[in-house]
């Protein structure tokens, strides 16, 4: 038996939760998993799998040993980059986990990183707030942009950098489009003022619509959006394409700056603003390029950047 492999497939289980698509990752056979785990359990004398027609989970000592797997899957990552890495030339993937709102910045980030060590591969995901810091526990991400006001609340066990501070606009076709082919900043809206409007507002289950939701009930309003919708490109092609409103925060904003037809609107009373970082397990030894990116997220001209394509945008 490979036990790292047999580890490895053990991961690859836990993180798609389907004997098939793990196989899939890992690119054997259903069968071949499932006899090189079964060879695993052999091995520690205890089930480690609790299977049904379906993969049904973990076992307490099943989560024992993916703990440990997880771990030599890092510190496998970790000496392969060691020895194909030399002094600042880091080589080697990173996976940046991103909540949606951040994904802008965090595709800017990739793009930087990647162009400074051309032996960085950054891979990019989209996530929820749950998603990502279950993957920083479980070791499956290396960093990730997210809230990092969570953090408290939740007792979590990582490190954060800040990055920038997130503002949200009311977003609206324009009654005079800009001239000049780009969307218009105008003028300043209350939270109550933009509750009576026609609104495009994400799904109740994603953080961001937590943190709107709130907003309006300072503002001692309730909003009842007439769509809703878990993607923020709906969200703006919405206003784009229909007679309805909605609530960009600057990072996402930002990336529709080129329909002259909308216009946004700051949105205050209350003036919301909330922090996004960087986040990274507290304890483990870091790799060549999570140490490349956190360098890049403390640089000067990497934080002006995301802060002029985000926070408080101007025209």
């Amino acid at each position: 038996m490979n036990l790292l492999a047999s580890l490895r497939y053990l991961v690859a289980l836990d993180e798609h939760k389907h004997f098939g698509r793990a196989a899939l990752a890992c690119h054997i056979t259903q069968p071949a998993l499932s006899n090189a785990l079964r060879a695993l359990e052999q091995e520690f004398g205890t089930t480690i799998i609790n299977r049904g027609r379906v993969f049904v989970g973990l076992t307490p000592e099943g989560e024992r040993v993916l703990a440990t797997a997880q771990r030599m899957m890092h510190e496998r990552e970790l000496l392969q980059q060691d020895l194909r890495s030399v002094a600042n030339k880091p080589v080697g993937n990173i996976v940046i986990g991103a909540v949606p709102t951040a994904v802008p910045i965090a595709a800017r980030f990739a793009a930087m990183l990647q162009a400074q060590h051309p032996g960085i591969m950054p891979t990019v995901l989209s996530m929820s707030s749950d998603e990502i810091e279950n993957g920083l526990e479980k070791l499956s991400l290396d960093v990730a942009l997210g809230y990092t006001d969570r953090l408290q609340s939740k007792a979590l066990r990582l490190r954060s950098l800040a990055q920038y501070t997130e503002h949200y606009f009311l977003v609206q076709k324009s009654a005079q489009p800009e001239a000049h082919n780009r969307l218009k900043i105008g003028a300043k809206i209350t939270w109550q003022q933009a509750s009576n409007l026609p609104l495009c507002l994400l799904t109740p289950d994603m953080h961001n619509r937590t943190i709107v939701d709130a907003a309006f009930a300072q503002a001692g309003v309730t909003a009842k959006p007439i769509i809703e919708t878990n993607s923020l490109l709906t969200l703006a092609l919405s206003v784009v394409a229909g007679e309805v409103c909605s609530i960009l925060p600057g990072a996402m904003l930002d990336t529709v700056r080129g329909y002259a037809e909308l216009e946004a609107l700051p949105l205050e009373s209350p003036l919301v603003a909330t922090p996004i970082g960087f986040m990274m397990p507290q304890s483990l030894r870091t790799s060549h390029t999570q140490q490349a990116a956190m360098a890049l997220a403390q640089d000067e001209i990497w934080l002006k950047h995301a802060a002029e394509h985000s926070g408080l945008l101007k025209s």
